[in-house]
């Protein structure tokens, strides 16, 4: 077995028995991830939350400041988490709008779906929704069909 070969395989090997940082946190231990200077802890924190649904309520503030990060990866996991919490009162419809104008479109997509997923306290994005449908990136128009 080449050297290289074998590095791949020890890192899988040890990799394995590890846990993702976010299982098994509870929602503030989360919400504090957001806060990590690492954009790494950020987005396993969001993602964390977002698996906790309804429950992670409480972190919508949070997760609105994360749509502001300098970091794609945090913004999109930010607008997915939001999506998969809900909000009832539609607290993250306005941060969700203004990421529909995100310079990334993996970040329009998200925030798209998540108003999607938000529902009718989202009606309020109807325009810029609209507007998303003639956007340059394919998947960015699929996510407001």
């Amino acid at each position: 077995m080449h050297r290289r070969s074998m590095g791949v395989l020890l890192l899988v090997l040890l990799g394995c028995g590890r846990k993702p940082p976010y299982e098994g946190r509870s929602v503030s231990e989360l919400e504090r991830m957001l806060d990590d200077p690492s954009p790494t802890v950020q987005v396993q924190g969001a993602y964390g939350l977002g698996l906790h649904g309804v429950e992670a309520r409480p972190a919508i503030p949070t997760l609105i400041r994360a749509l502001g990060s300098s970091r794609v990866l945090v913004r999109q996991q930010a607008a997915i988490a939001l999506g998969q919490i809900g909000a009832a009162d539609g607290e993250a419809v306005p941060a969700l709008t203004a990421a529909l104008r995100d310079p990334e479109w993996a970040v329009r997509r998200q925030a798209a779906v998540a108003l999607g997923q938000i529902g009718p306290p989202a009606r309020a994005a109807e325009t810029d929704l609209r507007r998303c449908q003639r956007d340059p990136h394919t998947l960015v128009r699929k996510a407001v069909e």
